[in-house]
């Protein structure tokens, strides 16, 4: 399979599932999992995404996958501390960086980006931080995403309260780059 492909074959997919092409052709006729195929043709293509939500509904093991590079969203009113933020992450990594600005722009720019990590600051103003973990574990096309908060000084049990509220880890000092970037890191190294 290529790195950084986002739409894998029968093959691509057998492979991955330790299962015979056949195996995943059945699974993609009855509906189990989703794809489309290839007009003109017999030929199917299972999006990256349907294949990791098949195989945590059927408590499959996965290996890492290979996904190109990272795309990270950072999600923090204060213009300014996005940009620095996002400039350091391009400048140490190979990083896809977007910023956003408020709930309604990070919603429209998830759906076409399709991030990998989203980065939300808890302190920003004019973001309700746990209401867009909320929304993004709701939407379908959207679960994959490992959402890390950025706070300030968190102590045990907030820390375990952000990880009940859907978020998959926590940074107490965005200007910690090295501890961003190892969150990152870890958040993309699995896939359930």
């Amino acid at each position: 399979m290529a790195k950084g492909k986002n739409v894998l074959t029968t093959g691509d997919v057998a492979r991955i599932c330790n299962v015979a092409p056949r195996t995943v052709s059945k699974w993609f006729d009855t509906g189990q999992m989703k794809g489309y195929r290839i007009p003109g043709s017999k030929d199917r293509r299972i999006p990256v995404a349907e294949l990791i939500r098949f195989m945590k509904a059927h408590n499959m093991p996965a290996p890492t996958l290979p996904i190109g590079n990272i795309r990270v969203l950072i999600v923090n009113s204060n213009e300014k501390a996005a940009s620095a933020l996002a400039d350091t992450l391009r400048t140490k990594t190979d990083y896809e960086v977007q910023t956003t600005h408020s709930d309604f722009e990070t919603g429209a720019i998830a759906q076409k980006f399709a991030p990998h990590v989203l980065l939300v600051n808890l302190l920003a103003e004019d973001i309700d931080a746990a209401g867009l973990c909320k929304s993004i574990r709701s939407n379908e096309d959207l679960q994959t995403i490992k959402i890390i908060a950025l706070a300030g000084e968190l102590n045990d049990s907030e820390s375990a309260a952000l990880l009940q509220k859907g978020f998959d880890g926590c940074i107490s000092d965005s200007a910690d780059v090295a501890e961003v970037i190892k969150k990152i890191e870890e958040a993309t190294a699995i896939i359930y």
